[in-house]
Parts: C-alpha cells; structure tokens; sequence
C-alpha cells in the first residue's frame, strides 16, 4: 500500500492551493484519513481529518479556511486551502488508516509535499 501526494507549491498570502492524496495497493477498506503538516522546528500537528462516513475534523487554526473531502470510490482524499497565510507553510502529508484484510489495520503515511506561502 502506498500514498502518494500531489498539489504542493508556492503561493501567495490569500492565495489557495488543492492537495490530493491517492492510495493504491492492496487495499480492503480505508477507514479515517487525514492531513498533517510540519513546520521547520515544530511538531507534526494534524490540520484535518475525515472519516469513511463523511465526519469532519479541522485543527482551529485553519477552521473557515480548508476543506477536507473523499471519494472513496477513488481511494483518494484532498485538502482545499483558501485565503492561506505563511503561517500554514509546512510539509503536509497524507495519513490514512487502511484495513488490508479484515482484521489487519496499518497507519500508512505519504512522502509529504511542501506548501510555501510568501508574504
């Protein structure tokens, strides 16, 4: 199973960017799946997640201003980020919690990709 990442880059304060995460593999059921990011000497913290019924849940600093959805029909799940500031610049990384049969759940992590806001 792996995760791969797309959609990172350079944009502008105020300006909006699409991440997308598609998991492949061998897969039985994707259950929670989320979207973390790190900044340069700070700790990984989760931005959003979103659970195989549709739940939602953002971190507060980016409440009003991400979106997180799914296709599970696709394996895929994106985050839409409006009005965004450098503070949001980090390494963003897809998280998924993936059933590979039915008893065996793994936490499987993508490669991350950069989002850089300038001022």
């Amino acid at each position: 199973v792996q995760l791969v990442e797309s959609g990172g880059g350079l944009v502008r304060a105020r300006g909006s960017l699409k991440l997308s995460c598609a998991a492949s593999g061998s897969i039985f059921r994707i259950n929670d799946m989320g979207w973390y990011r790190q900044a340069p000497g700070k700790q990984r913290e989760l931005v959003a997640q979103i659970t195989s019924g549709g739940s939602t849940n953002y971190a507060d600093s980016v409440k009003g201003r991400f979106t997180i959805s799914r296709d599970n029909g696709k394996n895929t799940v994106d985050l839409q980020m409006i009005s965004l500031k450098p503070a949001d610049t980090a390494v963003y990384s897809c998280n998924a919690f993936i059933q590979v049969n039915r008893t065996s759940e793994f936490a499987y992590w993508g490669q991350g990709t950069q989002v850089t806001v300038s001022s």
